[in-house]
């Protein structure tokens, strides 16, 4: 093993097999036809057994519905993204010339695509128990912080509890622009509610550019994220 994956092995935690699978899951689409798609729909749905598992495990008592809040909120891109940055996997990415020139070693969607696609090539390297063993290695700290107590509901559904609090008409979105080439697009989002300003935001998926408009709007109702 060169020098590089045996660094990335050491801050993984794992060290692979078959060299192929690790460059593979490391390989970003801008680089060509041959890239970690396909490992990171893998890695994907790994990840969220995992999860899912060890959530059904550690809260018994709990309802359906805060057990996959609590699911997305450790899955989420944002987690991943965290994730990759502590291992430094930035150093690791093989990106074609366009990504290189635009910092795409730093881009959160492709920081967390490649943590999946790592999920999946060691799923695929070793089997189900290596690639568990690793996810809860992984995810240890954020797991054993975890509390039903949480504030953990999305700023979507905090907004829209709040309005039918209010009794007052639901938040509506709407975009506005759809930026960038197909690979890396950018919604650009609006949000309104009755008796307040328009919030606008920008986001890597018309998700998440929701989201970060109605944040920025309880941010102007000025209610707290502990408010749920």
């Amino acid at each position: 093993m060169n020098d590089p994956l045996l660094k990335l092995s050491q801050r993984l935690g794992y060290t692979f097999h078959d060299e192929q699978l690790v460059t593979l899951a490391l390989t970003h689409r801008s680089k060509g036809g041959t890239n970690n798609e396909r490992l990171e729909f893998l890695g994907d749905s790994i990840l969220n057994f995992v999860i899912a598992e060890d959530l059904y495990q550690r809260f018994g008592l709990a309802r359906e519905g805060k057990l996959s809040r609590l699911r997305a909120r450790m899955v989420k891109g944002k987690t991943l993204a965290d994730l990759a940055r502590e291992f430094g996997l930035g150093d690791f990415l093989i990106l074609g010339s366009g990504e290189l020139k635009s910092g795409g070693h730093r881009r959160e969607s492709i920081l967390a695509d490649t943590v999946e696609a790592l999920i999946g090539a060691i799923y695929l390297d070793a089997g189900l128990d290596a690639a568990r063993g690793c996810i809860l290695t992984w995810y240890k700290t954020r797991l054993d912080e975890l509390s039903l107590e949480d504030p953990i509901k999305d700023p979507k559904t905090r907004l829209q509890e709040h309005q039918q609090g209010q009794h007052l008409p639901l938040p509506k979105y709407s975009v506005l622009a759809l930026t960038g080439p197909t690979n890396e697009q950018i919604f650009k989002v609006e949000v309104r509610i009755q008796d307040a300003e328009p919030e606008v935001a920008e986001g890597a998926s018309r998700r998440a550019a929701e989201q970060a408009a109605a944040m920025q709007l309880l941010t102007q109702l000025g209610i707290s994220e502990e408010e749920k």
